[in-house]
């Protein structure tokens, strides 16, 4: 039995946003043990020229939510970059698991050779469905997902290997 693009993405996405609102929870209950300020955390890099959580959070989200608009040819839905606290965050990856539910696979099964183009900063890059799938979008999503979790676990939240993989 084949892979459709629907379950290449739609449950990987949802599995993995999953696992990053739990991620992020754990990052509020540090910030109340700890009694920190609710920008903190959020505001937090593993280096200076990096993104900080919020920007990973944002850019995690975003990937996740273009992907189905992408691959079914509509336009992805824009979310305001607004968010400041943890709690704002676990929101915004709310909003997106009740957005990727609204696909069916009917709209994303088939776009394998889907033209796909991405405007960039540097131009526009252009890509079939499959190829943006697994070798831009996934990739991205991923990093992002594993930044957000390597900025919290540096700071001193208590994560390990099974909150980012999940327990099934």
């Amino acid at each position: 039995m084949s892979l459709s693009m629907y379950q290449a993405s739609i449950p990987p996405l949802l599995r993995m946003l999953g696992n990053f609102k739990a991620i992020l929870e754990k990052g509020v209950a540090h910030e109340a043990a700890k009694k920190l300020d609710a920008g903190v955390l959020p505001n937090c890099r593993l280096y200076p020229d990096m993104f900080p959580l919020r920007s990973q959070v944002f850019i995690a989200t975003d990937m996740a939510k273009s992907c189905p608009a992408r691959l079914s040819g509509t336009e992805p839905v824009s979310f305001e970059d607004t968010e400041q606290t943890l709690a704002e965050l676990i929101t915004r990856v709310e909003k997106t698991i009740a957005l990727l539910k609204t696909f069916k696979p009917e709209q994303i099964d088939g776009s394998e050779e889907r033209d796909v183009t991405l405007k960039t900063p540097r131009g526009s890059v252009n890509f079939k469905g499959q190829q943006y799938l697994q070798h831009f979008l996934l990739p991205n999503f991923y990093f992002h997902v594993a930044t957000a979790y390597d900025i919290l676990r540096h700071n001193g939240v208590e994560l390990g290997k099974f909150d980012y993989l999940g327990s099934n």
